[in-house]
């Protein structure tokens, strides 16, 4: 069965499960598919709500123990944290970190699917707040896994820096994608999937050398590849 990124990226933020799929079926269409082993298991997550004094989130539970021991499609850059790793900060429960320690995101530990927020790492701490990020976290995982995929090691990938032009090239060659956060839109194609960083940067991975070939024709300018 084929895989169209687009279309399946607009049911995965219908509800956990719809978002558990499309994670599934990416992991299989453009990584490696999920095995059972790449999960953390019960008593981990026990062990680190006995340690934390709270529960975790059931969306949170589900993903890790689906995907959480799964690097490339959780830590090319940023880094999902393992169970021994959460941690409090006031109510929010940190489950990622930022590859330099600049930024966090975190949940309320109520409710099953709770929404995510982001706190920037500041020089003055007393300005640091958390921000809404996403809607639920089942919708940050699905975001999570294809921003990690735009810095995979080996993979068909690209940057560079925007141009005015990209507003209406990106409508008018790619689909855009409701992970929309905080400065950041997505965009996808056949094969192909964008995010857009304020109006500042593009980063692009594609499934096949093909695809971001012909995506580096749509939308001309001094890209860095990798494929």
């Amino acid at each position: 069965m084929t895989f169209d990124l687009a279309e399946e990226a607009a049911r995965a933020v219908q509800g956990r499960s719809a978002a558990w799929r499309f994670i599934e079926r990416f992991a299989e269409s453009w990584e490696e598919p999920l095995e059972p082993a790449d999960g953390w298991s019960r008593r981990d997550l026990a062990e680190a709500e006995d340690r934390l004094g709270v529960p975790i989130p059931e969306a949170l539970r589900e993903a890790l123990s689906l995907f959480g021991k799964r690097p490339d499609l959780t830590s090319n850059q940023d880094r999902l944290l393992m169970p021994a790793e959460l941690r409090l900060d006031g109510g929010v429960l940190v489950f990622r970190d930022e590859n330099q320690w600049v930024a966090s995101w975190g949940a309320a530990t109520a409710g099953d699917d709770p929404e995510v927020l982001v706190k920037l790492d500041l020089a003055d701490r007393s300005l640091e707040r958390w921000d809404p990020w996403l809607p639920r976290l089942s919708v940050a995982c699905v975001e999570m896994v294809l921003s990690e995929a735009l810095f995979r090691d080996d993979a068909e990938t690209a940057d560079r820096e925007m141009s005015e032009a990209d507003v209406s090239l990106l409508r008018e060659h790619l689909t855009a994608l409701p992970l929309h956060g905080p400065g950041t839109r997505w965009f996808a194609g056949q094969d192909v999937v964008v995010r857009q960083d304020g109006d500042a940067w593009l980063w692009a991975r594609a499934r096949t050398p093909d695809a971001l070939e012909l995506l580096v024709k749509q939308l001309p300018g001094d890209w860095t590849t990798e494929y």
